[in-house]
């Protein structure tokens, strides 16, 4: 289901960007005290984009291929290859996106699944699996947050049969699925393809190879 190539992508140069000229982060400095009341300095990045009111900047979604015609056959995965600047690499992600103002994490999610993707999704049936803790990505460094809003795709429905993505004119996304339980080792060979791997497939894929080897269930 490939959009547009994106790995012909490149970085042509790097420069620093004041604070007073960014329009979707910023470095700001933390002064605060130890554990032994001593004060210390923390340099960090804040995201501009999150909505008023709202704990999450976006949305990872997980979205599983379903057929209800094979009810046997391995569930599959919604991945997505697009290149990103500031690793200057094509790398494998799910899709993913920004709240918008008022919105749940779950409305944004069955959003941004129908836009990158073309899948009309819905929530798995078990609430109390459907959507994630809050998660920080990389908390030393940003208060980027997100939930991970876990999703089921009909394949049978026809809405699902031809499904085109609705992408805007900068992004570029090819979009595939994987068999769920081969995650691990996939992205062991993407990696060997030049492919970066962003940390949510990451994760999920160790979580998976871990379940396995420890037989959790």
């Amino acid at each position: 289901m490939a959009t547009k190539a994106s790995d012909k992508s490149r970085v042509l140069k790097t420069e620093p960007l004041a604070n007073k000229d960014a329009k979707w982060a910023t470095l700001v400095k933390t002064t605060y005290t130890d554990p032994e009341g001593m004060e210390r300095t923390w340099e960090s990045a804040e995201r501009l984009t999150r909505p008023k009111g709202c704990d999450i900047d976006g949305v990872g979604v997980a979205a599983i291929l379903q057929d209800p015609a094979n009810p046997n056959a391995e569930p599959r995965i919604v991945l997505q290859k697009q290149w990103r600047p500031p690793v200057n690499q094509t790398v494998i992600e799910v899709p993913a996106g920004l709240m918008d103002p008022n919105e749940s994490p779950e409305t944004c999610a069955i959003r941004e699944l129908k836009e990158e993707t073309g899948y009309v999704g819905e929530l798995v049936k078990d609430k109390s699996f459907d959507v994630s803790p809050v998660m920080f990505n990389d908390p030393g460094f940003c208060n980027t947050s997100l939930r991970m809003i876990h999703v089921t795709v009909d394949l049978s429905l026809p809405e699902n049969q031809n499904p085109r993505p609705e992408l805007e004119d900068n992004e570029f996304i090819e979009n595939f699925s994987v068999p769920l339980k081969d995650l691990w080792d996939l992205c062991k060979k993407f990696e060997q393809e030049g492919y970066a791997i962003d940390a949510r497939v990451g994760t999920l894929a160790e979580g998976i190879e871990f379940a396995k080897r420890w037989k959790l269930t």
